[in-house]
This record gives C-alpha cells, sequence and structure tokens, in this order.
C-alpha cells in the first residue's frame, strides 16, 4: 500500500492545487496499471473502454468504473483468501447490492485515513461517544453492510460508547441522561445516519418533550441520503437549527462518502462545504456527455481515491449530481477542492454501463 502510505503522510488538507494534482496523477496511475494486471475484468474493461490505457497524465482521462458495476460483479485484485472484511452496500431485498473486498493493508490505511480526515475538524482527543443507532451490526465482523461500516470506522474514534438506541429504534432517554451526568466535564462526540439522527433522535425527543442539553462544544458528525429529508422540507440549515434548539448542539458536520470507497470520506466544514483531502478528489462530468464540467457546473460526481488497493474502486463515477464551488479558496483555509452534493441522478442510464456489462460478460 505505498502509494496511500505517502499520500497519508502528508497533511490532509495541506496541498495546493498543483501539488495534489501531481501526487494523485502519479498515484493513481500507479494504482490503475496494479488492478489492471491483478483483476482481469477491470483489465477487460480498461482494454475495450479506454483502449487498454489504465494510466493517464491528467485526473481526467483516467479511466473510471461506473459505481454501478459493483452491484453487478465482484471486483478483487488480490487473492480471494486474503480477504479479511467484505462491505457490502445498503439496499432492499429485491436489489442488488455492492460488494467490496477488503485486504488487511487496505482496512488498515482506510481506517487511518479517515482519523487523520476527522482529527482536522474534530481534534486529536478521543471524546466519549453517543451513537445514535443500536448494536445489531456486531453479530457479524467479517461481513458489513454501509451503515454497520460506517459505524464501526466512526466508533474508533470516541470512547465510553453510548449506543443509544434498541433493536426497535427506540432511544433510551434514562440512560442518555445518565451518561451526560457521568461525562458533564467535556464535550460529546455524536455520530449517526441523517434520517436516523432526525427520526429517531430529534423527532422522537420533541414527541416525548426530552429537554436534555449536551455540554459547551459537543458535535455530531452525521452522513448519508438527504432524499427522506427532503421530502419532508428538511435541509441543512433546519437540520443544524433543530439540534442546536433540542439539544443545544452547535457544532454538527456532514459527511459525504460511500461503501465503494470506505476511509476517502469528505467532511463538511464550518463555511458548509464539502472538502477533498490530499489522497482523494472529485471531478463533476456531465450526465450526457461525460465532459468534466468547470467549477461552478452541476454534474455527476466522480470520486477519485488513492486507499483501494484490493480492489479497483480508485475512480469510480457515481449517480450523485454535485458541484465544485472553489479550490484552495475556502474561508476555512483548508487547501483543496470544495463542493456540494444535489441528491441522486433519477431516470438516466449511464452512457459507458452497458459497454461495461458487456465487457464483464465476455
Amino acid at each position: 500500500m505505498t502509494v496511500a502510505l505517502e499520500a497519508l503522510d502528508q497533511r490532509p488538507f495541506g496541498l495546493d492545487r498543483e501539488q495534489k494534482r501531481a501526487l494523485l496523477s502519479d498515484g493513481l496511475s500507479r494504482l490503475g496499471a496494479f488492478h489492471a494486471d491483478h483483476c482481469p475484468p477491470y483489465r477487460r474493461i480498461v482494454q475495450t473502454v479506454f483502449a487498454g490505457r489504465s494510466g493517464a497524465d491528467t485526473l481526467e482521462d483516467l479511466p473510471w468504473l461506473p459505481v454501478r458495476l459493483f452491484k453487478l460483479m465482484e471486483l478483487i485484485s488480490v487473492d480471494r483468501s486474503t480477504i479479511v472484511k467484505t462491505l457490502v452496500s445498503s439496499g432492499t431485498s429485491n436489489q442488488p447490492v455492492s460488494r467490496i473486498f477488503l485486504d488487511a493493508a487496505t482496512a488498515k490505511v482506510q481506517a487511518k485515513s479517515l482519523a487523520r480526515i476527522a482529527a482536522e475538524f474534530l481534534g486529536r482527543k478521543r471524546l466519549p461517544m453517543v451513537v445514535i443507532d443500536d448494536q445489531s451490526f456486531q453479530a457479524d465482523r467479517t461481513r458489513f453492510n454501509a451503515r454497520a461500516a460506517g459505524i464501526l470506522g466512526f466508533a474508533n474514534l470516541g470512547r465510553s460508547h453510548l449506543y443509544l438506541l434498541d433493536d426497535a429504534f427506540r432511544p433510551d432517554w434514562g440512560r442518555l441522561e445518565s451518561y451526560l451526568r457521568e461525562h458533564d466535564d467535556t464535550p460529546i462526540l455524536l455520530f449517526g445516519f441523517t434520517f436516523m439522527v432526525w427520526q429517531y433522535f430529534l423527532e422522537r425527543a420533541r414527541a416525548d418533550g426530552v429537554t436534555l442539553r449536551f455540554p459547551t462544544d459537543s458535535v455530531l458528525v452525521h452522513g448519508g441520503g438527504w432524499k427522506r429529508l427532503a421530502e419532508r422540507s428538511v435541509d441543512n440549515t433546519t437540520f443544524k437549527g433543530a439540534l442546536s434548539e433540542t439539544f443545544g448542539i452547535d457544532r454538527v458536520h456532514n459527511y459525504y462518502g460511500m461503501v465503494e470507497q470506505v476511509g476517502s470520506i469528505f467532511f463538511e466544514c464550518e463555511d458548509g462545504a464539502l472538502h477533498a483531502p490530499v489522497f482523494a478528489d472529485v471531478l463533476i462530468r456531465d450526465p450526457y456527455s461525460l465532459a468534466v464540467q468547470p467549477n461552478g457546473e452541476a454534474g455527476l460526481i466522480q470520486v477519485l481515491s488513492l486507499l483501494p488497493q484490493s480492489y479497483p474502486g480508485h475512480s469510480l463515477l457515481t449517480e450523485d449530481l454535485g458541484t465544485v464551488l472553489g479550490e484552495d479558496d475556502c474561508a476555512c483555509g483548508r487547501l483543496g477542492k470544495r463542493f456540494a452534493v444535489h441528491g441522486r441522478l433519477k431516470n438516466v442510464e449511464l452512457r459507458g454501463c452497458s459497454d461495461t456489462r458487456s465487457v464483464s460478460a465476455a
């Protein structure tokens, strides 16, 4: 995992545009060559769709896979006997799920990268932690869905964990009140998925008449889709306002990430923008032409990461819409691209997917 370790030696938001592009272009080209050599389906896709070009001089020219491909086939670049963990995406019983295969080296570097990124926003001290979820994910520690992987990854950032919900997603307000008394001299770190925080923490507290207040400087980290909240006319401002009013929590960081690139998460800064760390980046592509969009123009988000070595997940075209807002210019002082996510693309078949499907069947 030389490529990822070299990047993790850098400050997560400490390289300017030219320095970062040089690091990523070299590392991603090396990763592309590795996956082409060790993952036959990926090699066939590169040969057929990208004329055999596994690397590129620029980030914009790097080959990419549609993220949906992980729902259709198994992609792995190491000996299967070395796999220590399999991640699966969330989905209904009628839908296929992505399967991501991690060896020990990939899992280790993903955990390290998450810790490095989080420290930039939360500090390096491990705080008492409230997880707004239950503990059912711990039944099988070798196979995780996206929710379980997120809980486990972020749980490593805290201590003295309290899992607030029971297996019916009911919060135990009495236990939380006792927990807050026990840790009344320090800020609390909270973690949960966006819709669950809203429905099982905020709405339930209001319905139950709960008036608990968290210590000063307590901070919530949350992520996941906003679709169900948008249907309820709840935006980021409303979400943060409710946390402040109900629990006195004023530090709130949303994040963007996916099971196909665990560890390469994009944290929301104090000024409301999502940030790309030095070992990851985003490009925005037109949904129809797939041309790279200039800053300020919306399109499909392509995510790049130096972390995946056990599977070819280093360059993925998502089905999410977003916009790059700027680069090296955020008021928070962090270097790198800042961007926004607008939601999932609806009723559009990505060009290139049918090509990669036919290649995978060959």
